[in-house]
């Protein structure tokens, strides 16, 4: 993943969702948020440096939108280990009730 997703750290996923829903700028970003416009200007620096979103050009404004491609990669990266596991997870559910299976006929045996 290389470092592209350094930028999906605690607080910046409320900035990600919130570009979700359409493009805004600074100014529109820090309404629902206490914190000041120079702290989200950081967090969206380093978003934007990770390729998660983008900054455009509306007359004085610099309206970010998010980046729908990095986050369709991550999603394939994840399902790939998602299935990876959840095989294993199953083959460990089948081994698991295969020993249980073996440990109640030996008891039963030695009744």
């Amino acid at each position: 993943m290389n470092g592209r997703y350094d930028g999906c750290r605690e607080g910046s996923e409320r900035y990600v969702f919130r570009l979700a829903s359409g493009q805004a700028s600074v100014t529109e970003l820090t309404e629902p948020f206490r914190m000041s416009q120079p702290a989200i200007s950081r967090h969206l620096k380093v978003l934007e440096r990770a390729g998660l979103i983008s900054r455009g050009r509306d007359a004085q404004r610099r309206p970010r939108r998010l980046e729908a491609k990095p986050l369709e990669e991550a999603t394939e990266w994840l399902e790939n280990y998602r299935e990876f596991w959840e095989g294993n997870y199953q083959r460990l559910d089948a081994l698991l009730e295969e020993l249980k299976t073996k440990q109640k006929k030996r008891r039963s045996t030695k009744r």
